[in-house]
């Protein structure tokens, strides 16, 4: 899903950056020192006609190559930590808690965290650990069609953003994110009456019969399609982070909002296929 860490820094998100707003991300001078006749031309790169800031020498601006690194070492912690949830799938629910309270805080800090982040990472391991090895006991070779429909998912969602067929626009946005509020209100709902055995079906709400079809398939698509409109949001993040030379430490933030969307897709695709599979 897509992280508002990201989405709600100007220099991310593709706004015009002011003087006042560069000083206030970057924490230095906004005007970079120009030499007469050799930096002239540079005046106009930043969007608006704002310059990008100064990047000391010590300080990295956030690249695709940077940005790749973090997710790739969050995914590796994520399998790692699958690993002990596999083998403890009792972990499963208190590490689900946990995961859920770091993604809130991670979401809407002003600042990037990588201990957090990190931590993150490491409790939705346990948590899909968990999940993935009681599925896969229940239908056994389920985890691995899941985790071929989420790579197939985000490398599709990735090719179609490269080659500019697929864009973010502000009126679907707004429908996407209503849609999304709607879907976390039914799952809470959903949660609350199949603790409180108001619904005694394993799904709750999403066993529900309409046409003979299970409810849960056609909440599970809806969801797979948000979650595919929300990678589209993070890339957009990430190339406007990269074009507008933001801090290194911002790229913990993209990595971050990728592995919450990447997590997300991957639940919502194993539902669907044990479903499927339940109602053969």
């Amino acid at each position: 899903m897509s992280n508002p860490a990201l989405s709600k820094n100007p220099a991310l998100n593709g706004k015009t950056l002011s003087a006042d707003e560069l000083r206030r991300i970057y924490d230095q001078p906004a005007a970079q020192t120009q030499r007469p006749g050799v930096d002239e031309p540079a005046a106009d790169a930043g969007l608006g006609g704002a310059q990008p800031p100064v990047i000391a020498p010590s300080d990295k601006p956030m690249t695709y190559e940077n940005t790749i690194s973090k997710t790739v070492l969050l995914f590796v912690i994520v399998l790692a930590t699958a690993a002990v949830g596999w083998m403890m799938p009792a972990l499963a629910l208190p590490a689900a808690i946990v995961g859920l309270v770091l993604g809130l805080v991670n979401s809407f800090k002003k600042e990037p965290s990588v201990p957090l982040i990190v931590l993150y990472a490491v409790f939705q391991g346990v948590f899909l650990g968990g999940i993935s090895g009681v599925f896969e006991g229940q239908w056994p070779g389920i985890v691995s069609q899941a985790v071929i429909g989420t790579l197939s998912v985000f490398g599709v969602t990735l090719l179609l953003f490269r080659s500019g067929k697929v864009r973010t626009s502000p009126k679907m946005t707004k429908i996407v994110l209503i849609a999304m509020v709607g879907y976390m209100v039914f799952s809470l709902i959903n949660l609350i009456m199949m603790w409180t055995g108001a619904s005694t079906d394993p799904w709750g709400m999403r066993g529900v019969q309409v046409f003979g079809i299970p409810l849960g398939l056609g909440i599970g698509l809806l969801a797979v399609f948000l979650a595919a409109y929300s990678l589209v949001m993070d890339f957009e993040l990430i190339q406007n982070g990269v074009r507008n030379r933001v801090p290194e430490k911002w790229a913990w933030s993209a990595a971050f909002g990728l592995m919450v969307t990447l997590i997300w897709l991957y639940v919502e695709i194993l539902r669907i296929l044990a479903i499927l599979r339940g109602s053969d």
